[in-house]
């Protein structure tokens, strides 16, 4: 009989947790829709990723992700707000409820993922921490850097990268640390470090910003792992899902050929079963995501596919020229890659 009770006790409380858990999905699809916008945490100013235009329009690749979780939701890429926030921040505005999603140049590493309350719902940029120095200082390569005076971004990863690069490597050198990415720069620009150190995105984007650019060069080391993508928080699956399938609907698109130019004329006419399932003219799969049934074709012509996106923030037709490297189309040389909606 005790071993009955117990038994009994146990299911229940199993039951209640399970209704607590059905009870808070959703919450913040159902919250998103409420209020008409989704709330994005963006970065406090980086070029290509979302930095406020002259019209004070927040752009860039971070930016747009967003955007395409905005059409995907509510067919409307515009209705979105944005939050800029420095490093040390973003984390505690996801965590509070003060945004619905961080698209914010931010590294996926286990104890954010797993210690924080968060999950990372995707990798929208394949980076690595690398070293902008001035051309004046004489130096090829990372290995040179000996006793260099660096300035580091405070509360991001890359602090703890360049002391195992250097602790590694035999080197010294005396870190200055920021809370934001321009300070950073400004203070390489003055002459009060020799090296600034960020994920090589980020340094092609503060390089830009300098007053004469071409003074300065990125060295060839890339030293780190920095998977950069969109977060939310820990325990609505139903909103990591949007998330995460948003940003694979975008890859999907480029590799099927879907531009925002040819994605309506294809949802209507397409012939592979492929295209049509991803379109929404075959099946019922935006369903399964609480989404419209063009969720797709929203995002694709509203805001573009991935290498669209791409190009437009970070590509040769930008002041800050990024090749595709890393995230190219896994048939394409890359390592980017969805999967299928089916």
């Amino acid at each position: 009989m005790k071993m009955l009770k117990t038994t009994l006790a146990v299911l229940t409380a199993a039951a209640a947790l399970g209704a607590v858990s059905t009870a808070q999905a959703g919450a913040t699809l159902d919250a998103v829709k409420k209020k008409g916008f989704v709330q994005c945490g963006v970065s406090d100013g980086l070029p290509g990723f979302s930095v406020p235009d002259a019209q004070g329009k927040i752009v860039g690749i971070d930016a747009d992700v967003c955007r395409a979780v905005a059409a995907a939701v509510f067919g409307d890429a515009t209705k979105v707000k944005f939050s800029q926030l420095n490093a040390k921040e973003r984390f505690t505005a996801l965590q509070s409820g003060e945004v619905d999603v961080l698209s914010r140049n931010t590294t996926w590493t286990s104890s954010r993922d797993a210690g924080m309350g968060l999950v990372f719902a995707g990798v929208t940029y394949y980076d690595g921490v690398g070293f902008l120095v001035n051309k004046k200082l004489g130096v090829s390569s990372a290995k040179e850097l000996d006793g260099a005076t660096i300035c580091i971004q405070a509360g991001t990863t890359t602090e703890l990268n360049v002391s195992d690069f250097f602790r590694a490597n035999g080197l010294k050198y005396t870190p200055i640390t920021f809370d934001t990415s321009d300070e950073s720069a400004k203070s390489l620009e003055s002459g009060r470090c020799d090296v600034l150190t960020s994920d090589k995105s980020q340094l092609f984007a503060q390089r830009s910003k300098l007053a004469a650019p071409t003074e300065y060069v990125v060295l060839p080391e890339t030293i780190s792992k920095e998977p950069l993508g969109p977060v939310v928080r820990k325990g609505d699956e139903e909103w990591f899902s949007i998330v995460k399938w948003t940003l694979f609907a975008m890859l999907n698109a480029e590799e099927a050929g879907i531009t925002s130019k040819n994605v309506e004329a294809e949802a209507k006419a397409t012939k592979n079963p492929d295209v049509a399932r991803l379109l929404g003219a075959d099946g019922e799969y935006g369903k399964d995501l609480k989404l419209p049934k063009d969720w797709v074709v929203q995002i694709v012509k509203q805001v573009g596919n991935y290498g669209e996106v791409f190009e437009k923030n970070l590509g040769q037709s930008t002041d800050l020229k990024i090749d595709r490297g890393m995230n190219a189309l896994w048939n394409n040389g890359g390592i980017q890659y969805a999967p299928p909606v089916r």
